[in-house]
Formats: C-alpha cells, structure tokens, sequence
C-alpha cells in the first residue's frame, strides 16, 4: 500500500508541474476548498497576464515608425487573377431587372406627364391646321398610345435584361482567360488613416 501511495503522489506532483510550490505533505493537509481557491487564482492570474499582453503587443504596433510623426499607409499590390462567371451572372441579372423597372416605371411617368401637360392635344391641334381638312379624325394617341408605348418598354426591358446578363458572363468568362494568359489586373490597395 505504501508503494501505491507514494506513486501517486509522485504522479500528483508531476501533474502539478514544476512551477507548483506545494510538496506533497501541505497539498494533503490542505483542505479540498482551499486547494480549488488556489488554483481558481493561480488561472486568474495567468488569464490576465495572457490578457494583457496583447494589448501591449497592439499598442507597441500602433506607435509611429518614424520619429517624426504620422507613420504612411500601408499599402497592398494585389492581382485579380479570376472572377467568378456564376456570381458575375447573378450580380448582372440582378442589376439588369432593376434597371428594367427602373425604365418602364420612367417611360409610365414621362408618358402620363406628356399626356397631362396636353402635349398630344397640341400634337392633335397642330396636324390639324397643317394638313387642314385632309387630317380628318386624327388623333396621335392611336399611334402611340400608353399601353402601346409600355408594351414596347417592357419588351426592351426583358430583351434588355437577357443580353446584360449574357454579355456581363461572357465578359467574366473572357477576363478568366487573359488573365491566365497574362497574370490579371494589379490593384493596389491603401489603408485609411
């Protein structure tokens, strides 16, 4: 029994390690509570000292590198060697719908502000005193009447939207392989201040 226990101790006290202060003896006579206190500070302590210490690793960092003051940007030489088609198709689809809208919603609000401002009445009035009684019932909004002009716009928009997003993937495709060919775009990046 005697072997057992002093190998045990012996393994307690390599667990320990080499910076433990305690022998075997006091660790024995010391309460259970005690012993968890000590260790609870012994990781506190260390915590903090790990805490610390980048800190004051940041702020040896942040000091000027010249003595004369602010230290200069620090700047990155980057190359675009690949950009990839699939997010490039998504991106210009994306941008391509919006500008669509954006277009029949415009073309709608030029139209209704023409239409409000009396410019088709004037059109009317003036085909009629140019061509006189020859112009009969003419009236210019059967030519180019809203639904007529929408129409036309939202088919510009869908042709619109497929040939961006077509020509922004083929773009990427094209651009993937001159740069393999020639390295890609250097691009060269500077922190802020």
């Amino acid at each position: 029994m005697s072997d057992r226990s002093a190998e045990r101790t012996a393994q307690r006290a390599a667990v320990r390690g080499p910076d433990s202060t305690d022998n075997a003896d006091d660790a024995a006579r010391q309460p259970l509570t005690e012993r968890i206190q000590s260790k609870l500070a012994r990781a506190a302590d260390e915590h903090r000292r790990n805490a610390d210490a980048p800190s004051k690793q940041m702020s040896r960092q942040r000091r000027p590198a010249t003595s004369g003051g602010k230290r200069p940007p620090r700047r990155a030489r980057l190359r675009l060697t690949r950009i990839d088609p699939w997010s490039v198709m998504k991106t210009s689809f994306l941008l391509s719908v919006a500008f669509g809208i954006v277009t029949v919603v415009s073309v709608f609000i030029v139209w209704t502000v023409l239409g409000g401002a009396g410019v088709w009445d004037s059109i009317n009035a003036t085909v009629e005193d140019v061509l006189g009684s020859e112009a009969g019932n003419f009236d210019v909004t059967d030519y180019i009447s809203t639904s007529r002009v929408l129409g036309f716009t939202m088919l510009v928009a869908v042709v619109d939207v497929v040939l961006l997003t077509a020509i922004a993937t083929l773009t990427a495709f094209l651009y993937n392989m001159a740069a393999a060919l020639l390295g890609g775009v250097e691009v060269t990046l500077a922190e802020e201040n």
